[in-house]
């Protein structure tokens, strides 16, 4: 699927406070699905040994799902497209990558 296409579907299915200049909505429920997917990980790395059977990853998929559809409402409200978002990921990272400071710290190495 388009990154474009599955924002502008995710988008018709937001419902929520002040829909279209609510950045704090979005913003809040990434962090509660990215603390779902890393408590899903925990969890197999706590009871199972680090062995991830085929449930254990397709409950993490779902709740990176979930993450993609924050991310898509987080970019829509600030007036990006994901695939604008995605593409200039992947040139900063090429960027980073061809000056060797991929492995570094800081947002503007």
């Amino acid at each position: 699927m388009d990154l474009n296409n599955y924002q502008h579907q995710a988008r018709s299915t937001a419902l929520y406070p002040d829909r279209g200049t609510n950045i704090l909505y979005p913003t809040l429920g990434l962090c509660g699905e990215a603390g779902e997917v890393a408590d899903k990980v925990k969890k197999v790395l706590r009871d199972h040994g680090g062995q991830f059977s085929d449930a254990k990853k397709q409950a993490i998929a779902l709740e990176l799902g979930d993450v993609l559809w924050y991310v898509s409402q987080l970019a829509d409200e600030l007036g990006f497209s994901l695939e604008e978002i995605a593409t200039a990921n992947l040139e900063k990272l090429a960027s980073r990558a061809a000056r060797n400071v991929i492995a570094g710290s800081g947002d503007q190495r």
